[in-house]
Formats: C-alpha cells, structure tokens, sequence
C-alpha cells in the first residue's frame, strides 16, 4: 500500500487550504454570527441563501476548486479517492467550507447516484445543475416508524400505475431540504415487495415541487435547525412522478444505497479529522494562554498528557481512514467492507473525545456560540448515527472477522 499522493492531489491541497486562510476563515465567525442574529427559528420558508456563502462559491468556483470529491477529470476535479481525503480534512477545519466548494453532503451523495446511475435525460435535468451549484438536493431513506439503520426495513412504497409510479411513505431526518435552493429529492421505497430483503426496494428521482410531497417541519438537533440547510420530516402522499424518474430499475435501491454510501463516508471521516485538528488546536490555546491558580492551563490536571493522547487518537484515525481510501481505490467498496466501517465508528467517536475535551478546556465559554465547540459536538455525535450507527458498523466488521473462521464456527456448532 502507498498513501504518497500524487501531485494533483498534492496542487489541490495547497490549493484549498490558501482558499480558506485567505477568504473563508476570516469571514466565518461573522457569517455565524449573524445568521444566530436572525434567530429565525424552524420557519424554513424564511430561510434565505447567504450572499456571503454564494459570493465565496462564484470565487471558489472561478478558482478552480469545485466538485473537487467527484472522480471525473471533466465534471470535477479527477482525484482518486485516497487523493480527494486530505483535501476533504482540510475542508473539515472550516464549517462552511465543503458548500463553498460544492463538497457539501448530501449533494456529494446525490451527485455521484447521479453520476453513477443517472439516465443521460436524468443527468441533464439534475446533475448538470447540481455540479453548477445552482440547486440544492436531498436524500429521503430514513423513517420515523422503521429502524431505518437497516435499510431493507424501508416501508414506504412505490407502486406502478401506467407511465408512472405513486410514492406514498413518511420519511424524516431529510438534510438540505430545507435549503431555498432545494429542487430535488431522492426517495427509496418497496418496489418489489415479494423478492428477497435486498431487492426489495428501488430509488426514484422527485421534483420537491411535486403534488404529493409536503415538508411537515424542520428537526432540531441539539436544539439546532441547522438554518439554511435543515433536516426535514417530508410526507408523500400519493406523489405520482413519471417512469422515467426511476435509477437503474426496481429492485435496486439497496445496491445503490451502498454504492453512495462507500466514498461518502471516506469523506464524512476525513472532515471530521479536520474538525478534531481544529478543536485541538483550539484546545491548546485555550490552555496556553489562559491562567488557573498560578499556571497555564495546560500544566493542569493532566492535560499535557491528555494532549499526547487526542494527538496520537487524531494521527491513528487519519492513517486508518487513508488506509480505506486506498482500499476503495485498490479492490472497490465492496473489497474494503472492512475499512470503511472501521472509520465510521473511529472518525467520530475520535472527533467527539477531542471536542468534549477542547470544551472542557475553555469552561462555561465551550458551551457557548463564542466558539465553534457546541457546533462541532453536534456534527460528531450525529455523526456516530449518520450513514449508519456505530453498533451497525461493529455487527459489519464482525460478520467478516468471524467469516474467517467459519470452518471453525461450524465444527464447534457440530459438536453441539
């Protein structure tokens, strides 16, 4: 194996992390501030798209760092996964800086479905667009009367009738759709009740704008509605879209449940080691230049040595993830089963060790919108539920470790 990354991957770091430094970390706190300034609650049709956010993407754009996860040399930036990793923990320092160089989930997601499974018509009416940044998007999996964990348990239904298909089902914890700029929707749903739990299910395109399809509310997390992106609870009721809509056929959504979800958690787990970078960072200045009972903070309580731990938790999840990425890359998603869930569990639960003690660190201000602290505890913790919870992950890991030993398992069984 060969983490070195190759001299695009190498351009393109340089690249983004001068882009941050000079336009997106000098503006973010402002940015933040005053959207908490607005205060405009779960209203999402008061939401608004931010100039600042949108003048920042032209720049970006203009700049050449767009799309920059997708492997097309043509629609995006050519960068293999493991090249596209560091690139995307740089983008993790920043909280805004995935959407300002159209890196943002779930449009990644959605994006390479599109790329991936997407009819030519379908690429021309939704993807063009999404890789101009000009739309926003959302995926509706998950649901609030099924253990969505397990996406064969997905009840919603989509049912043939002519040209057409009906779609009826609740589907909850939608990010993005609360966006202004949110125009289309993927929905997974039973197409095919009678075949085996993994082709059951299909996935279909749908225009937000479709009789049918209503937004009940936005959802906090944390106590946060994440303005201008939200996370939704959406009703489809009877939603009749044509045909035409459907990706890859009936019967295929789970395989292209997992076909999404592989790279896009390379990039959630390398975000999150930018963010860990940055509470660390945050962390350690805190307890250098502020004062207890004669010393540093640092020199207190063991936080010296608590450092050397974060530091060697962060640089272990790093090489673990890069690990994957190269996998993905050498023998396909499939061949790094393993690997990629070995990083969803580690990446967050790393991100969340060095948060909760950055927030430790800084008092009663850690807690507070002073700090990125409270925002960056929210994205680790929801992230060990995101793409999959941590208990998920471990039961994957450990079917393929015992998988090893099934002569073993079954003699044992035998002599039962």
């Amino acid at each position: 194996m060969d983490f070195t990354l190759s001299p695009r991957s190498q351009e393109y770091l340089a690249r983004a992390r001068s882009f941050i430094k000079e336009y997106i970390a000098p503006v973010e706190e402002d940015y933040f501030a005053d959207l908490l300034a607005k205060n405009r609650g779960g209203d999402w049709t008061q939401w608004e798209a931010s100039p600042l956010i949108e003048d920042l993407k032209t720049r970006a754009r203009s700049a050449g760092l767009w799309n920059l996860f997708l492997p097309d040399k043509k629609l995006g930036a050519g960068l293999s996964t493991l090249d596209y990793a560091p690139v995307a923990e740089a983008t993790g320092h920043s909280l805004i800086a995935p959407e300002i160089f159209n890196c943002n989930a779930p449009d990644t997601g959605n994006m390479e479905v599109l790329w991936h499974c997407g009819t030519d018509g379908q690429k021309e009416t939704w993807l063009k667009p999404l890789l101009a940044g000009e739309i926003r998007s959302a995926f509706c999996m998950t649901e609030p009367d099924t253990a969505s964990s397990d996406a064969t348990n997905i009840a919603a239904t989509i049912t043939e009738d002519g040209d057409h298909l009906i779609l009826k089902g609740r589907k909850w914890w939608a990010t993005g759709i609360g966006h202004p700029r949110c125009r289309i929707l993927i929905f997974m749903g039973v197409s095919n009740p009678e075949a085996d739990r993994h082709h059951r299910h299909a996935m279909v395109l749908v225009p937000i704008e479709t009789p049918g399809v209503a937004v009940k509310r936005m959802l906090t997390a944390f106590g946060e509605y994440d303005e201008p992106y939200g996370h939704g609870e959406v009703w489809f009721e009877n939603a009749r879209v044509p045909k035409a809509n459907l990706l890859l056929g009936p019967g295929r959504g789970f395989e292209i449940a997992q076909m999404r979800l592989g790279p896009g958690r390379i990039h959630h787990c390398m975000r999150a080691i930018g963010a860990a970078e940055r509470a660390l960072e945050l962390m350690i200045r805190r307890g250098v230049t502020r004062t207890a009972f004669g010393k540093p903070l640092i020199n207190l309580g063991g936080n010296r040595e608590l450092i050397a731990d974060l530091r060697m938790a962060i640089d272990q999840a790093r090489l673990l993830t890069l690990y994957a990425a190269w996998k993905i890359d050498d023998a396909g998603a499939l061949g790094a089963m393993t690997e990629i869930s070995a990083i969803k569990v580690v990446a967050p639960n790393v991100l969340q060790r060095v948060v909760d003690e950055a927030i430790q660190m800084h008092g009663g201000a850690g807690v507070s919108h002073d700090f990125p602290l409270p925002a960056l505890f929210s994205m680790a913790r929801s992230l060990r539920i995101a793409d999959g919870p941590d208990a998920v992950h471990r039961g994957v890991i450990a079917r393929l470790e015992l998988g090893k030993y099934k002569g073993l398992i079954d003699a044992q069984h035998g002599k039962g």
